[in-house]
């Protein structure tokens, strides 16, 4: 496959580039990156650069790491691009938070595409018969939504976090050796030993490798100790 268009594009928000290459009619886009607020944009950049006589669209979103809501806006400016030019487009290769995402938001995972052009308003669901038994499963679109956007905040939060909790990661390889997938299995674990938040536990580390830091609290070092045995660290 021989470079086309576009090149590599970035814009706001940082967090998401798309390169992209075309051969024989067929667009190549690879976002990499979080489809957050101005990510619609980005992509509306990277079409508009496509050459005239572009006849397929393809989107491997393998390198898509982070989505919210912004998401759907994403697939709705692919969708729109396909229905005005007559040119078919794919979305494959989600995974992760990513896919989660689609799944809560009642998408077809294997191609989104057919669920965003005319995706209906939520709707009110009918009142259940009184002997039905309550379901705690997001049923109708309403439901969907809102379990979508709390699980957004909530993967929010954990983005907020990361910094620190790389920090910790790093001291962790710095300090044992170990490499970045089992320092992360390190933190998650003292976490869970002790009870104590993630990014709490991230901070203490990161906290005690200073010059005169302090120590972790003991609930945590124990539950570190533990952790870093089982590695056999």
């Amino acid at each position: 496959m021989t470079p086309g268009a576009p090149p590599r594009l970035a814009g706001t928000p940082a967090t998401l580039v798309i390169d992209g290459r075309v051969h024989a009619g067929r667009a190549l886009l690879v976002p990499r990156g979080e489809l957050v607020h101005g990510c619609a944009d980005i992509l509306a950049e990277a079409l508009a650069a496509l050459p005239a006589d572009v006849d397929r669209v393809d989107l491997d979103m393998g390198d898509v790491r982070f989505m919210d809501t912004a998401g759907l806006r994403f697939l709705d400016q692919l969708g729109g691009y396909s229905h005005r030019q007559a040119v078919p487009a794919t979305v494959t290769n989600w995974h992760g938070q990513p896919l989660r995402i689609l799944e809560l938001a009642g998408l077809d995972t294997t191609d989104p595409l057919q669920a965003t052009a005319h995706r209906p308003e939520p709707e009110p669901e009918p009142e259940p018969a009184p002997e039905s038994a309550p379901s705690t499963a997001p049923t109708g679109p309403a439901e969907r939504l809102h379990v979508l956007q709390e699980e957004v905040d909530q993967l929010r939060q954990a983005i907020a976090s990361r910094p620190v909790i790389d920090q910790a990661r790093g001291v962790l390889m710095a300090l044992h050796a170990c490499t970045s997938e089992e320092a992360w299995h390190i933190l998650r674990e003292a976490s869970q030993l002790s009870n104590t938040k993630l990014r709490t536990v991230a901070a203490a580390v990161t906290a005690s490798a200073e010059s005169d830091g302090p120590p972790p609290p003991a609930e945590v070092r124990t539950a570190l100790r533990t952790a870093l045995g089982r590695l056999g660290r």
